[in-house]
This record gives structure tokens, C-alpha cells and sequence, in this order.
């Protein structure tokens, strides 16, 4: 119950806070792209009972935009590779070295988001601007639907390398839940289908995935998670651009979790407390996200296998 009682502690306090941030803010709360909190000239007002700076207008579109985005590819490129790494660790390597390579996955995952953050801001983004993003915009076809892998491609900061660094993240987290999960296969499933003419890429296809598939789901979802609320990483390499979306793959842009880390310092020198309460309503859109896409992930390991997620019941 101490999980239960913690989460809805947290989305009541949360709800609470962003009642009058609610109230002021209303439905274009989530359909703007703006982000002005006022500044030290704005007189205060009273709007519906909530004291407020004057000229204050706050948009949330492009910190979901910027969350979801960034998610999808850390999940594009990460979720593949992760797989791979799993089978390829527990199938082809030696035991020993298998269990090597093992320590140096989970010790990827235990490296501080700081610190990816800085080498992704210093290294890794200036790396792709320099190398790998002028290619992409140079040989992409030019047809619109393409036209968003197109264009300008920045100096290193921007959504293209802030979903890689969450990939570089969530691949520890999933791979090695997937290892742990192939490891619990039946070893004679596996030497029936070689025995029967399968090769290794169409057993592993056939018998070992489907065999760990909701676990697999859940590990996803595990690093769905971090991604969705990574701060740091994403705050040091997307640009932090408020009240703009991205309009390319290589633009600078800004997540909700990246929005709260750098407006929080701001927020708190209101006097009102406005600003405050209305990133407690920004907190909110990212639990509710949050909380959204576990359901789904739930709800679809239970429509393709008919078990729940090796983590409890499901819903």
C-alpha cells in the first residue's frame, strides 16, 4: 500500500497546487505556445480570486510536443538495440564474457544524468552537428512529408540529440532487463526449433522473444518512464527554446521536466505564487502522462498475451 499511498499523495498535492493555475490558466493551457511569466515591472491582478503578475501567458504544446518527441526517439533508436544487445550477450558470447560485458552495461546505468548531460552538450551534440546531421539534411529526399528531417541542423542542441542521449540512457535499464528475462527461456523450446530446421535469427524471432514479450513490454515501459522524466540530460542538450516548437528534427525545443528545472529558480521570486502553482499544473501534465501510457502498456500486454507485466496484476 506504501507505493498506492505515496503516488496519490503526490497527485493530490499536486492538484492542489495547480487548482488556482487551472482556474487562471483554462483549457489554452495545453494548445498555446507561449511562455511569459511576467517580469519585475508586472503590477498584480486578481483574476477569478487568484492574485497574479499582469501580462502573464503560459502555453504547454511545445513541452508535451518536446516530451513525446524526444521519448519516441529514444525509443526508435534505443528499444532495437537493446533487444539486440540482450540476445547477442546471452546467445553468442561466452559465459564469462558474457557476464563482463553484463557489469558494464549495469554500470552505464548507474553514471549520473549530470554527467551524460555535459558530455552530450560538450562531445556528443557538437559530434552529430558536425558529422552526422548535415548528411542526414543533405541526402534526404525532398518531398514534404520529409521536409522535417530537412534544413537548418543547429550547433549540437536540439531534439535530435536530446533523443539520442535518452537512448543512450534507457538502453542500460532495458537491455538488461531483457537479458535477465532471455536467461529465463526453457532451453529445450529453443534446441526443438533449431532441431526442426530453424535457424538462430527465426528461433529467436519465433520462441525467445514471444516467450518474454510482456516482460519485454514492461522493461519498455521502464525506460519509457525514465525517458519521459529525464531532467538534466535533456535540460543540458535540447536548447531550452519556451514557447516554440521545434521545426525540424535538429531545432531547439524544451520538455516539460527541462521547462521545470529552469523556470523553478524564476518561479519561486513571485511574489504571488502564481508562477509556482502553475508549474505544479505543468508537474501534473507529466504525471498524467506518465500515468497514461503505463495504463496503455498494460492494457496491451493484456490484449496481445493475456498476462500482466511481471510488476504486479495490471490493471
Amino acid at each position: 500500500m506504501i507505493p498506492l499511498l505515496a503516488l496519490c499523495f503526490i497527485l493530490v498535492v499536486l492538484l492542489v497546487e495547480a487548482i488556482p493555475a487551472i482556474r487562471v490558466n483554462g483549457a489554452q493551457f495545453f494548445y498555446k505556445s507561449v511562455w511569459n511569466p511576467g517580469s519585475f515591472s508586472s503590477t498584480i491582478v486578481t483574476t477569478d480570486g487568484v492574485k497574479h503578475l499582469s501580462g502573464i501567458d503560459f502555453g504547454v504544446l511545445p513541452d508535451i510536443v518536446g516530451t513525446l518527441a524526444t521519448s519516441a526517439i529514444a525509443l526508435i533508436v534505443g528499444v532495437p538495440i537493446s533487444i539486440g544487445a540482450a540476445l547477442f550477450i546471452v546467445e553468442r558470447l561466452p559465459r564469462r564474457l558474457a557476464n563482463g560485458v553484463g557489469v558494464f552495461l549495469e554500470l552505464l546505468a548507474g553514471i549520473p544524468s549530470v554527467i551524460i548531460g555535459l558530455w552530450g552538450a560538450l562531445t556528443f551534440g557538437p559530434f552529430i552537428s558536425q558529422h552526422i546531421t548535415p548528411w542526414i539534411a543533405r541526402n534526404m529526399p525532398d518531398v514534404p512529408v520529409l521536409d522535417f528531417f530537412r534544413g537548418a541542423t543547429g550547433d549540437g542542441e536540439g531534439m535530435l540529440t536530446s533523443g539520442l542521449i535518452l537512448a543512450i540512457m534507457i538502453i542500460p535499464i532495458v537491455a538488461s532487463t531483457t537479458r535477465d528475462l532471455i536467461r529465463q527461456v526453457p532451453i529445450l523450446p529453443r534446441e526443438g526449433a533449431i532441431a526442426l530446421g530453424m535457424s538462430d535469427a527465426q528461433t529467436a524471432r519465433k520462441v525467445t522473444l514471444p516467450w518474454v514479450s510482456s516482460g519485454i513490454v514492461g522493461a519498455v515501459v521502464l525506460g519509457l518512464g525514465r525517458a519521459l522524466g529525464e531532467t538534466m540530460a535533456v535540460a543540458m542538450t535540447c536548447g531550452v527554446s519556451l514557447g516554440s516548437v521545434a521545426t525540424n528534427l535538429y531545432g531547439t525545443m524544451t520538455t516539460i521536466s527541462a521547462t521545470i528545472v529552469t523556470q523553478l529558480d524564476g518561479a519561486l521570486s513571485d511574489g504571488t505564487g502564481f508562477n509556482v502553482r502553475t508549474i505544479a499544473e505543468l508537474a501534473l501534465v507529466l504525471m498524467v502522462i506518465t500515468l497514461a501510457v503505463n495504463v496503455a502498456a498494460r492494457l496491451m500486454v493484456r490484449k496481445v498475451s493475456g498476462t500482466a507485466l511481471p510488476v504486479g496484476r495490471g490493471v
